[in-house]
């Protein structure tokens, strides 16, 4: 409690230095919206950037860390115009649970390692000595990272089903449903944002809710209502959440993680009203053509032409709501597998660079027109790590890379000798001299 109080006064102390210090020209680092757009500075800021999940465990000093690593993969991405890494916060849940995020950074309720969260204080400076932003999520749909499930299951939920189990789909939304109506759950929630966003960064001294290095907070990985009955629960919840954040920090961008259609149930309503909440700054969508079976996984490349059709109708979609709304829009969730469904770099990824190149193409002539689409973040970078020739799941002591323990190794990453890289400097580049 004396810490907890210690690190409330640190960050009242720096703000108040901070603003004292403060130039009178207004400069300021940290990504805004003003009339609708994302600015830094009050200059236009749209970006091509990356999912980075496992970022804060690879600046970690214990399991899974590896700094020297890490440091040439953001000097690599950097090199790329990769300027904006969306990251994952931290696992919930206890250790070895496979398929699970190892380690995790929140074992039981309340208890952290504090080595992970070095972990992330070492990710935030580097990335600010860098000039890059990042998104921070701090929840998760899913049960990779522990997320809703496992605020249940410390809350004496018990059967928790397991997605790739039989009638593992609808056993799992039916479970974790429940969340929204699990006081003790959402309560714990609240106490995790708060601890998080009280932080101190131990390597730069600079409070979180004061880093440029942070965009935005991100409720949740692909927040979903589960269940047409939960929808008022589900936005209570986004919407108390979104408040806590926003008078917690006034510095940072809040946004939801949704999917879009895809996560509310087919109702572009409720996506609508929960982008709508004035805490919520900006709208996001995630685009899975394979799992929306748009595509055919042995014929990748016949059948990618019309998973970008339909890609651009849900852009398009979402992107009138954002219109309506006077919010920016990003894609923060893209992935295609290689030509031939196989992992190892020796398979060609021409349908995936021809569907990013469709998406990255949407963003530039944003740029141009100063349109909604601000952004997007491509799933997932895998940059130095290689797939296992012996096994295609991850296991403790492998290189973490884009895909998370339950998703086949090199299935949606991108690495830092495929031909998608090119592509991704090329189009940083091209927006980069629109505003420039």
């Amino acid at each position: 409690m004396i810490s907890h109080l210690r690190n409330i006064l640190i960050i009242i102390v720096s703000s108040l230095i901070i603003a004292a210090c403060t130039p009178k020209q207004n400069h300021n680092p940290f990504v805004k919206v003003e009339n609708g757009h994302f600015t830094v500075d009050r200059k236009p800021y749209y970006y091509i950037g990356t999912n980075f999940w496992y970022g804060a465990i690879l600046g970690s000093e214990g399991q899974g860390g590896n700094r020297d690593r890490l440091l040439k993969e953001l000097d690599l991405m950097k090199a790329h115009g990769i300027d904006n890494l969306r990251v994952l916060v931290g696992a919930d849940g206890p250790n070895g649970i496979q398929n699970r995020v190892t380690p995790t950074l929140q074992p039981q309720p309340g208890v952290y390692n504090e080595t992970l969260l070095v972990g992330l204080d070492f990710l935030l400076s580097e990335m600010d000595k860098r000039n890059m932003k990042a998104i921070l999520f701090l929840n998760n749909s899913w049960d990779w990272s522990g997320g809703l499930v496992q605020y249940l299951q410390w809350n004496g939920y018990t059967n928790a089903p397991v997605l790739g189990e039989e009638n593992g789909w609808p056993k799992y939304q039916a479970y974790a449903t429940q969340y929204y109506e699990c006081d003790s759950c959402r309560m714990q929630f609240r106490k995790h944002i708060r601890f998080i966003l009280s932080r101190i960064n131990s390597i730069s001294k600079t409070a979180y809710i004061n880093d440029p290095a942070i965009m935005a907070w991100e409720i949740a990985n692909e927040p979903r209502v589960f269940s047409n009955k939960n929808k008022p629960l589900f936005e209570t919840w986004l919407r108390e959440t979104s408040a806590l954040i926003k008078s917690l920090d006034s510095n940072h961008l809040i946004t939801t993680g949704s999917e879009g259609q895809m996560g509310s149930e087919n109702d572009m309503d409720l996506y609508q009203r929960i982008h709508a909440d004035p805490n919520i700054d900006y709208l996001t969508i995630h685009i899975w053509p394979k799992n929306w079976s748009w595509i055919k996984p042995d014929s990748i490349s016949q059948t990618v032409n019309g998973a970008i059709l339909k890609t651009n109708e849900y852009i398009s979609k979402h992107q009138a709501i954002a219109k309506l709304l006077k919010k920016p829009l990003v894609i923060e969730e893209f992935g295609l597998p290689r030509d031939n469904h196989k992992y190892g770099l020796a398979n060609p990824t021409t349908a995936r660079d021809l569907y990013y190149t469709n998406i990255f193409d949407q963003v530039l002539h944003s740029a141009g027109a100063n349109g909604e689409i601000a952004g997007c973040n491509f799933w997932a970078y895998g940059g130095l790590a290689r797939p296992k020739s012996d096994r295609i799941y991850w296991q403790p002591g492998d290189n973490l890379m884009g895909d998370p323990g339950q998703e086949e190794q090199g299935l949606n990453s991108v690495f830092n000798t495929d031909s998608t890289m090119q592509i991704v400097k090329e189009y940083n580049h091209k927006i980069t001299l629109i505003h420039n």
